[in-house]
């Protein structure tokens, strides 16, 4: 049997699913709807999203509307009459005129009802969690509410940051996305608990500022906020590469405990990290050695 797809995705993460359906011998992807070309970086350059990119060199016809509500939307979804609808990191609700076309298969990357909303990679981590994962869900009219398909989950290795993390969740999407449509007869949909959903929002650029109470803290917000916008003190001081050291003494915050080579271990009101780069504002980055020494700064000083 072969499947006729209409896709909905955005970011690479969406971009790694997509191929997949396109590499599948059984899958034929009819149709794509992204979000629109948005400004990117400092000169704010008009960008396409990795998923316009992938279909266009593909050959398949891309859409982007800023909303799906749109005049003529639902009814061009269903002249291509898909088997499917698959979504992934679309970033728009689907209307019941579109959900009622056929039927539609949200690939989320947290362990339903856990983080349902827009940031759950990033929240994983900011919670220090154990276990990812990606959930299979039938999408209904709320906010990742819908009944649940199957799972796919693992261990986040204690280093792992937020490249890393979807990096796996996007392979082992990919993957689950074929196995749950050639199954999907075949699945007994399962009703999520409504009583155990957390939520989580967009990151803005003010969730990257810490403070030094917590050494655990700052390193899960390291974690999760590798790329965009990254950790920085309230003056303006990014930490580029750290690590913790441990997670149980207790120091004065941003006390310098001692230079290690080119880095500098940073004692919290909880626990300690060490610090190998850094950047102060407006300036480049450099090791957290050079910092010290340019600023006459020495061990029991405080770094900010």
């Amino acid at each position: 049997m072969r499947y006729n797809i209409v896709y909905m995705g955005t970011p690479d993460y969406a971009q790694k699913i997509l191929q997949s359906l396109i590499d599948a011998e059984d899958m034929d992807v009819s149709l794509v709807f992204t979000q629109p070309d948005r400004p990117v970086g400092r000169k704010r350059v008009l960008t396409p999203p990795p998923v316009k990119v992938l279909a266009e060199e593909i050959g398949i016809e891309v859409i982007q509307p800023e909303r799906l509500t749109e005049e003529g939307i639902a009814q061009k979804i269903a002249e291509v009459k898909p088997d499917f609808i698959v979504v992934a990191a679309f970033g728009q609700l689907l209307p019941k005129e579109v959900l009622d076309i056929a039927p539609c298969i949200n690939l989320h990357a947290s362990l339903l009802p856990q983080y349902r909303g827009a940031s759950p990679v990033q929240q994983s981590l900011l919670n220090s969690d154990r276990y990812s994962g990606i959930t299979a869900m039938l999408m209904e009219e709320g906010l990742d509410s819908g009944p649940i398909l199957g799972y796919r989950y693992f261990e986040i290795p204690k280093e792992m940051r937020l490249s890393g993390l979807m990096e796996q969740l996007s392979i082992d999407a990919s993957n689950f996305t074929l196995e749950i449509i050639r199954e999907f007869e075949s699945i007994e949909p399962m009703l999520q608990m409504k009583a155990n959903a957390t939520y989580c929002k967009k990151i803005r650029k003010a969730d990257g500022e810490i403070d030094f109470g917590n050494a655990q803290k700052i390193y899960d917000k390291y974690r999760a906020f590798e790329g965009w916008p990254g950790i920085f003190t309230v003056d303006g001081l990014k930490l580029i590469e750290i690590s913790i050291v441990e997670t149980k003494s207790t120091h004065k915050e941003a006390e310098i405990i001692s230079v290690k080579d080119e880095s500098v271990i940073i004692g919290c009101g909880v626990g300690s990290i060490e610090i190998s780069t850094l950047q102060p504002a407006s300036k480049r980055a450099m090791s957290a050695k050079a910092y010290l020494l340019g600023r006459g700064l020495k061990v029991g000083d405080t770094i900010v």
